[in-house]
């Protein structure tokens, strides 16, 4: 259908004809459209001009749509459904219900709080797709800052040149065993206690923290077995291998495993954090995400914390 014009097609007066045709009468078009019954005949006018044809029989006291008209609608309809879930979308959007979140995390966060936080994010924003990695904390940092994700969860991460880190809290790590271990008899578990026994150590950061704790006390820290995760060593320590220091949140795995937890002393703290594109436009849904994780951390570290 050729469409003899010299201006394009105006959206206001398609979606007057549409409303039009949908609600049949000029009136109830006006009041859906919320405008006058003038006005919208006005505007019927001028897209009759502007397509060159009638659209309209305007012989009887209501106006009938011609066989152009028809025709005309079954283009315009797709346009309007069109519009109408834009129009949705961007709702959504505003109120963070839709969007894509890219998430990498390292195994400590990665296995034991964060997916109990996307669960729950997911389930109040339905329309919220997620893309989820558990990688070494290098991998994670690359991830950040190439863009792959758009958010890393780490942990022991106080500061970074290129991106921005995101302090979600502190906690303090423990000390894992196998069960029946001499150990378990004690209430808490110093360096000077491990030192007698078979050590797992730790090759990543969380094992930088532990050898200065070490250091600290005055004791030499030897392992029998280093692993770089966490997780690894309440492997180990459930086979019987040794005693290991681990973060909380793998502790939090370590529950299913035939081992036992004791606090570690001296008192020493690792930081969960949060890792963004310093210069970068980061979606709502991924700083909703960020301050839902850090609530959890939060409300984790209130639960755990002793009476006064």
């Amino acid at each position: 259908m050729k469409i003899h014009r010299k201006n394009d097609l105006n959206l206001r007066l398609l979606e007057v004809f549409e409303a039009v045709m949908r609600c049949q009468t000029t009136i109830d078009a006006a009041e859906e459209l919320g405008i006058s019954q003038p006005a919208v005949s006005t505007a019927i006018k001028k897209f009759e001009k502007q397509v060159g044809f009638t659209l309209f029989d305007r012989s009887g006291r209501v106006m009938k749509p011609t066989e152009e008209a028809r025709l005309l609608l079954t283009e315009v309809e797709p346009v309007f459904a069109l519009l109408r879930n834009i129009e949705g979308e961007i709702r959504d959007l505003r109120s963070t219900k839709s969007g894509r979140l890219r998430v990498a995390a390292t195994p400590p966060l990665g296995h034991s709080a964060l997916p109990e936080v996307l669960r729950d994010f997911m389930e109040e924003r339905p329309g919220v797709t997620v893309r989820y990695d558990i990688r070494r904390l290098e991998t994670v940092l690359e991830s950040v800052e190439t863009g792959a994700v758009e958010i890393g969860f780490v942990l022991g991460l106080e500061h970074h040149r290129d991106l921005e880190v995101i302090q979600l809290g502190e906690s303090e790590l423990v000390c894992v065993m196998p069960a029946g271990h001499p150990l378990c008899a004690n209430d808490v578990i110093t360096p000077a206690d491990i030192s007698e026994h078979s050590f797992i150590g730790l090759e990543s950061n969380i094992g930088v923290t532990i050898r200065r704790a070490f250091h600290e006390a005055g004791v030499v820290h030897s392992p029998r077995a280093e692993v770089r995760y966490c997780h690894t060593a309440c492997v180990l320590a459930n086979a019987d291998i040794g005693v290991g220091i681990i973060d909380p949140y793998s502790a939090h795995f370590a529950s299913s495993l035939n081992v036992e937890l004791r606090p570690f002393h001296p008192k020493t703290t690792i930081t969960a954090a949060a890792v963004i594109r310093s210069n970068g436009n980061h979606s709502r849904v991924a700083l909703e995400f960020i301050e839902a994780v850090k609530t959890c951390l939060e409300e984790a570290a209130m639960k755990k914390a002793p009476a006064p």
